[in-house]
């Protein structure tokens, strides 16, 4: 009888748990469970061993530590791809092709401008330039806008996935705790594990993290490369702020009492909350850099070309476009003072926008250097900087004109950011049509006595001509028989200068840069000969609404490298046109996009596979299942025949004994 309750206690124990095992059989993150059986010890006897039958030692569950943290670090990097892959997808729409571009616009504007060199005075040629122009504000303005609710996404999604983290994390410590009391009992809690496997699984979907198991059966789990998220029965929240450096940006922390402990984004690995940091502090980034360096040059070359002419009522022009100022700011953790000021301040202006790169500048005291700092261009880190502020507190970098106001401490860092501010603020700030400049103050006319076949195609102002002058170039031969040319500024009090000779360029360009005749390069067709001249005087008033100069310049911008340029000396190399600019940036999103589909793609195939091997190991066959339900009803059974054979035995010998 003793033999057969065993044989059908294990049979009923097996049968039990592999009907459990049927019925997890689509639980996401449960192991096949089994249980063990041993021989029981033998009763000696005269005779020798008699056996006992079975015992069931145990429930075990089918488990590979190594394949399912495998699967758990190949699921968070699909997640990161993933989510990086779709946010970009939304961020290619920021770059639309077409007439809905911002490269579009802004040659429509410029092409506006062969218009009005058409005709200079014309009322209609005029107010359509200015409806261009307000149309490439409003483009750079959307595609502001678009980044900006592409952040405020970004903020709300953290927001709501730190709120899933905490509530698993403190899951995870309580789970923990009743594994920790379970433990005592002498065997493993499986389903507990298995629970608390899933919510790790879960976990390192959002971000990447690393368990270490405990003596106490306990899991700590760590993020960043060692910061304690669960550590025991106890977890720790996890809260979105705001980046030090840059308030509009979100950033990670752990709390930490009364502080917050922030969590560097390069060390947070994989999971939708990186990919989600990652996008914003990169490519978000990028993108509202590129298109805020798209307007500023836009608007530099264009307010700078506009001053330098004469508008319908024979004033000198005036500003086309407004565009949001530079940002610089001190990062909210520095040095401050008793009353709650820092103790250092940061200011810059951008005076030439063509020459700004898409990028922001970390600004740090150098300790090796009085006065001295450091100024990393965050796009590059490889481009670093040293500069020592002159005794105001100023210096220049990268087209930047910056000053720092006050001491700072050691530890202290500065943000700025030149052109992320400039696609949103941009305006056209010209309302009256009679307030573009289109006429040049200076008009250049052939002297009486040439006799080559030199004509002035073009008189292009470079900087504003200083009043009442008047100047002269004149060709000549050098000793070897080679044309050169010449020039004299004559000032309003008669005083002359003369600036010269240089050789004749056959481009007909005079003078080159960084040269300018009163402010003018004057564009020569033909060829002239020694002796002829052109003389360069201020312009008739009576014929300010006539004349075209400034449009052509203005018009010429179109193909102009304006973007991005470097500036050495006055002189101005590199650099981009605006549409080829525009097209760049639509290349560097759509490089981005592709590659985030083609890393997701694999990163998602490696986490499947990773999945399908723990699977293999853990996971319930309900063939097997099913196969292994029928051995063990018909063990019981059989167990069951034997208790019968036992119980009929037992009922003969009662009755033989009694009788």
């Amino acid at each position: 009888m003793s033999l057969g309750m065993r044989a059908m206690t294990a049979s009923y124990a097996s049968m039990q748990v592999t009907g459990h095992n049927i019925a997890n059989a689509s639980v996401a993150g449960y192991s096949r469970q089994q249980a063990d059986l041993a021989t029981a010890t033998g009763q000696y006897t005269g005779a020798g061993f008699y056996g006992k039958g079975v015992d069931v030692t145990t429930v075990t569950r089918a488990h590979d530590q190594f394949l399912t943290r495998a699967a758990t670090t190949a699921k968070s990097l699909s997640e990161l791809d993933a989510t990086r892959a779709q946010r970009l997808k939304q961020l290619e729409n920021v770059f639309p092709t077409g007439e809905t571009g911002l490269g579009y616009s802004v040659s429509n504007f410029l092409n506006a401008m062969v218009d009005l060199a058409s005709r200079p005075s014309d009322t209609s040629t005029r107010e359509v330039v200015l409806a261009r122009a307000q149309d490439v504000a409003t483009r750079f303005n959307a595609a502001n806008e678009q980044i900006n609710t592409l952040q405020a996404g970004v903020t709300a999604d953290l927001k709501t996935t730190v709120t899933e983290v905490n509530g698993i994390t403190k899951s995870l410590a309580q789970i923990n705790n009743q594994i920790a009391a379970a433990r005592g009992l002498g065997h493993a809690p499986n389903d507990l594990l298995d629970e608390r496997d899933r919510l790790v699984s879960e976990l390192s979907s959002k971000i990447q993290i690393s368990t270490v198991s405990a003596d106490d059966g306990t899991v700590g789990v760590f993020v960043a490369g060692g910061q304690n998220l669960v550590l025991g029965t106890t977890s720790v929240e996890m809260r979105v702020t705001t980046d030090p450096l840059d308030g509009s940006r979100a950033a990670l922390a752990l709390v930490d009492g009364n502080k917050l402990r922030m969590l560097d984004e390069d060390s947070l690995g994989g999971g939708s909350m990186t990919a989600l940091l990652r996008f914003q502090n990169e490519d978000l980034l990028d993108a509202r850099n590129m298109v805020g360096q798209l307007a500023s040059a836009v608007a530099s070359a264009v307010n700078d070309q506009q001053e330098l002419g004469l508008d319908l009522n024979g004033d000198g022009g005036k500003p086309l476009f407004e565009i949001g100022a530079p940002r610089a700011r001190p990062a909210t953790n520095n040095a401050k003072d008793a009353s709650g000021n820092y103790l250092a301040t940061i200011s810059i202006s951008t005076p030439d926008g063509t020459v700004l790169n898409a990028a922001d500048y970390m600004v740090r005291p150098d300790p090796s250097v009085a006065g001295g700092y450091l100024i990393t261009r965050l796009s590059d880190p490889q481009a670093s900087f040293n500069r020592t502020a002159d005794a105001s507190g100023s210096f220049e970098v990268d087209g930047m004109a910056v000053t720092i106001t006050g001491t700072p401490a050691s530890s202290d860092r500065f943000m700025l950011q030149p052109v992320a501010g400039a696609a949103g603020g941009m305006s056209a700030i010209i309302k009256d049509p009679r307030l573009l400049a289109a006429a040049s103050p200076l008009v250049a006319t052939l002297g009486a006595g040439n006799t080559g076949t030199a004509s002035v195609a073009s008189l292009t102002m470079v900087e504003p001509p200083v009043a009442g002058s008047t100047a002269a170039v004149n060709f000549s031969l050098d000793g070897s028989g080679k044309l050169q040319y010449s020039w004299t500024v004559t000032d309003s009090g008669g005083t002359a200068t003369t600036t010269g000779p240089l050789a004749w360029d056959e481009e007909g360009v005079v003078p080159p840069e960084p040269y300018s005749i009163n402010g003018a390069r004057l564009q020569i067709a033909g060829v002239p000969k020694a002796g002829d001249s052109v003389d360069i005087a201020a312009i008739n008033p009576s014929y300010v609404g006539s004349n075209n100069g400034n449009a052509l310049a203005l018009s010429a911008l179109r193909d102009k490298a304006i973007v991005g340029r470097s500036e050495s000396g006055g002189v101005y190399s590199g650099g981009a046109i605006t549409s080829d600019a525009y097209a760049s940036a639509m290349a560097d999103i759509a490089v981005r996009v592709q590659t985030a589909k083609s890393a997701s793609t694999i990163s998602t195939a490696v986490s499947n596979q990773a999945e399908l091997a723990r699977s293999e190991v853990a996971g319930v066959n309900l063939d097997e299942e099913a196969a292994r339900l029928i051995q063990y009803q018909q063990s019981y059974q059989a167990a069951a025949k034997v208790l019968q054979v036992a119980q009929s035995i037992f009922e003969t010998l009662l009755q033989t004994a009694a009788g």
